[in-house]
């Protein structure tokens, strides 16, 4: 593993599609430097891949376990991923 960059997949459940859950993601990936990708899943969940360095992965996975205001998110389970290098946030 690069010592400097990390990755983790994230799966949150709750109240989390329909309440800017990924806009708010997306935007704040983009303000810390991670990159990675945030998605919808058919089951009501929303997914994302967080890489970068280990304060700012941290820092997206506790705005993932808390999510916008209008959110709810009741469990958030967490993966470690071995590092791709992804180059931006989508």
């Amino acid at each position: 593993m690069n010592a400097t960059r990390i990755r983790r997949r994230v799966i949150v459940h709750g109240q989390v599609q329909g309440v800017f859950f990924r806009d708010t993601v997306r935007r704040k990936a983009r303000e810390t430097g991670v990159a990675g990708w945030v998605k919808n899943r058919p089951d009501g969940t929303v997914e994302a891949v967080f890489e970068g360095p280990p304060p700012a992965v941290e820092e997206m996975i506790a705005l993932a376990s808390e999510g916008p205001p209008q959110a709810r998110v009741d469990r958030v389970e967490c993966l470690d991923e071995p590092v791709e290098g992804l180059g931006n946030f989508k």
